[in-house]
């Protein structure tokens, strides 16, 4: 455990990454907050936001545990404030991990209803357009997208899915302006789909296109999660399917590389919804989403002995955060 000294004011500090190695990528996020929220101070339309990010995550609040069978201590988050800007860094991951977390304690339930279901990740894009012009085409991409699973092949053979909205960012500078939309949609689908009603990449492109109702072939990504007798290997493979789907919508590192494109992002997808569901997996995100979702709080560790809290701050000018230590 590293314990740093500061001569000027005779204080110990103690670095959450030094406390707990899980626990580390907290500075990674809140550091990437600030460089969001320096982007929203730039304009007084969005100095609210920026007000608001300001006073994210600032202060963690962890609980001490004993795992009474190991003899580790670890902690776990208890409190803390979350802005809940949509484009924070800290909220996005927060509720990235909040998705998957729900994901996955409604899947045993899910397979032993769908015992023979199968999973598929599928990942559907439009031709780059123009920032300004993102809402738009948002809007026609989930036109598109509801005619889709409107067809008689998917109401066969489709039993439900989850489908999240990224953004990214080109890299090119003459794409500077334009921004690059697309789906990713977990497919959960009956067994008979790989028997009789199979569709290659490009059949669900030429689906996607005539949906879309464009002139050019979109590019489209479809992959079969492999399963082999539901061992660890088919686990990991659904894991990254749904780390995949359920990621951020939007990399900070494209957030932070043009604050205009940035900013008018903001304007473009506000009150836009970019997760959904259908199916069986229709109400797996239905409640709203409220703060002790985002600290992830499992009644697992209520059986651990509770040994005390410790909180750590945010130092912005250190990029980590610490804590004060006695002697």
């Amino acid at each position: 455990m590293g314990r740093l000294y500061n001569k000027k004011d005779n204080v110990k500090f103690e670095n959450l990454a030094d406390r707990s190695e899980k626990d580390k990528v907290w500075d990674t996020h809140r550091k990437d907050c600030d460089l969001v929220s320096a982007l929203y101070f730039q304009s007084a339309e969005f100095e609210r936001y920026f007000e608001r990010m300001e006073d994210c995550s600032g202060r963690l609040e962890f609980n001490q545990l004993l795992d009474k069978e190991t003899g580790e201590i670890k902690i776990k988050l208890t409190k803390t404030h979350f802005c809940r800007v949509r484009h924070c860094p800290v909220c996005q991951w927060r509720k990235s991990l909040m998705w998957k977390a729900k994901f996955y304690k409604a899947l045993p339930e899910i397979e032993a209803e769908y015992k023979s279901a199968r999973w598929m990740f599928l990942t559907l894009t439009v031709e780059n357009c123009e920032i300004t012009d993102l809402k738009n085409t948002l809007s026609h991409m989930n036109k598109a997208f509801k005619k889709m699973i409107k067809r008689k092949h998917f109401l066969k053979y489709n039993l439900g899915f989850v489908k999240t909205t990224e953004i990214t960012k080109p890299m090119t500078r003459k794409n500077s302006n334009k921004a690059h939309p697309h789906f990713h949609i977990l497919l959960m689908m009956k067994s008979t789909y790989f028997k009789d009603g199979y569709l290659k990449t490009s059949d669900w492109a030429e689906i996607w296109r005539d949906c879309l109702g464009v002139s050019y072939t979109p590019i489209t990504d479809v992959r079969t999660v492999k399963v082999k007798n539901g061992g660890d290997s088919s686990r990991s493979a659904l894991a990254d399917a749904v780390a995949e789907t359920l990621k951020y919508a939007v990399k900070p590192s494209d957030m932070t590389r043009d604050r205009e494109w940035f900013h008018e992002l903001t304007r473009q997808v506000f009150k836009l919804r970019f997760v959904s569901t259908g199916g069986v997996l229709k109400d797996l995100f239905k409640e709203e989403t409220s703060e002790e979702d985002l600290l992830l709080l499992s009644e697992e560790e209520e059986e651990d002995q509770d040994l005390g809290s410790l909180t750590f701050n945010w130092y912005k000018t250190k990029a980590k955060y610490r804590r004060k230590v006695d002697e």
